[in-house]
C-alpha cells in the first residue's frame, strides 16, 4: 500500500482512507466460509423483513429498537462497551439523561461502518442527517439511507435533488427525538478523525452536542472505501462475533452562537442563518467550536485528528480503483 503513501496525512503519517484487513490461515478460512454461507441469507432476509415491511408498522419505538438488536445478533455483534467521558464503570444508571443524547440534543459520530447507523437506531432512535464538506446545511435521511451512505459514492457536494434543511428546523421539528449527525461527512478505516463539516455550527446555543466515538473490534467492518459491499458482509458474517466500543463524551455547547438576552434561540443564529446562501468561511470562535467537537471525538477514540477530508477521499478512492485521477 506504499502506492498511496500521497493520501497519508502529513502532520501524523495517518492513512484514514485504507481499508483494514485482517490475515487468515488455510484452516480459518475454512470456517469463515461456512458461517459466512450460514448467516448470509437469514441475514438479507431478516434485514429485507425489516425494511420493506416492519419499520413501516405502528409499532412502539421499543419494537423497532429490539428487532435491530435481532439485525445485529445476526452477524454475532454480542457485546457492546459503552461508556460516558468521565464516568466510573458501572455507574452509567445513575446518571442523569441530561448525561446522553437525550431529545432536543445534537448528536455527532465518527463515521466508519453501516453497523453505526444501525447501532445508534438501536439505543437512539434519532433522525439522521448526511453533512457536506463546506456546507452548514444538512440532509435528512431515514436509517437505511443513513446505512446506504456508509458505503455510497464519495461527494464533496450535495446532489442536484438534495432537500437540504437547518439542524434549528429540525431540532423544531422533532423536539422529542435527537438529531445525528457525521460530521466526517464520509467514512474512514477510524484511525484518524477527517475534517469536519460545519454543519453542526447550525446548532442553536442552548442545545448540546454530544460526541460519540463507535470503534469495532476486529476493525476490518470499517467501509472506507465506497461500494464494495461483499467485502463488509464477509468480514460481518464470517467471524463469530465483533465487539463495539463506545464512548460518549460530555456536552458542548455552540459557543460561536451570540448570545442575545431576552432573544429566541433562532434569533440568537440569525448571524449563521444570513450567511447560508453565501460564503462558508468560517469565523475564529466557530473554528474553536469545530476544535472542540474534533478533539473531543478524537480523544474518546484513541486517534489524531487529520487534516485530510472529503476532496483527497475522491482522489484515494480513484487511485484505488486504478483510474487516473
Amino acid at each position: 500500500m506504499e502506492k498511496f503513501s500521497q493520501f497519508r496525512d502529513r502532520a501524523t503519517g495517518i492513512a484514514p482512507f485504507l481499508p483494514v484487513t485482517t490475515p487468515l490461515t488455510t484452516v480459518s478460512i475454512v470456517t469463515h466460509t461456512i458461517l459466512f454461507i450460514f448467516r448470509l441469507p437469514f441475514f438479507i432476509a431478516y434485514a429485507a423483513s425489516y425494511f420493506i415491511l416492519f419499520q413501516h408498522l405502528p409499532l412502539p419505538v421499543i419494537a423497532r429498537k429490539i428487532a435491530l438488536w435481532g439485525l445485529m445478533a445476526i452477524p454475532g455483534i454480542w457485546w457492546v462497551d459503552l461508556q460516558l467521558d468521565g464516568v466510573k464503570r458501572g455507574t452509567l444508571a445513575d446518571q442523569p439523561l441530561e448525561r446522553f443524547p437525550h431529545p432536543g440534543s445534537i448528536l455527532a459520530a465518527n463515521f466508519t461502518s453501516p453497523i453505526d447507523a444501525v447501532y445508534l437506531a438501536a439505543i437512539f432512535d434519532p433522525v439522521f442527517t448526511v453533512s457536506y464538506p463546506g456546507e452548514r446545511m444538512v440532509q435528512r435521511v431515514g436509517l437505511f439511507g443513513a446505512i446506504m451512505q456508509a458505503l455510497g459514492p464519495v461527494r464533496t457536494a450535495p446532489p442536484p435533488d438534495a432537500k437540504l434543511v437547518h439542524l434549528e428546523d429540525l431540532l423544531e421539528e422533532y423536539p422529542d427525538r435527537v438529531i445525528a449527525v457525521f460530521p466526517e461527512c464520509g467514512t474512514s478505516n477510524g484511525k484518524a478523525v477527517l475534517s469536519f463539516s460545519p454543519s453542526i455550527l447550525e446548532t442553536p446555543v442552548d442545545v448540546p452536542m454530544f460526541p460519540v466515538s463507535i470503534r469495532y473490534t476486529p476493525s476490518d467492518v470499517t467501509t472506507p472505501v465506497p461500494g464494495r459491499w461483499f467485502g463488509f458482509l464477509w468480514n460481518l458474517l464470517s467471524r463469530p462475533t465483533s465487539c463495539i466500543r463506545v464512548r460518549v463524551a460530555e456536552r458542548q455547547m455552540n459557543t460561536a452562537v451570540a448570545k442575545t438576552n431576552g432573544a429566541h434561540a433562532s434569533d440568537r443564529s440569525s448571524e449563521l442563518k444570513r450567511r447560508k446562501d453565501g460564503s462558508s468561511d468560517i469565523l475564529a470562535e466557530e473554528q474553536r467550536v469545530l476544535d472542540r467537537m474534533g478533539e473531543a471525538l478524537a480523544r474518546l477514540s484513541r486517534v489524531k485528528r487529520v487534516g485530510l477530508s472529503m476532496k483527497e477521499k475522491v482522489a484515494f478512492v480513484q487511485a484505488y480503483n486504478g483510474k487516473k485521477s
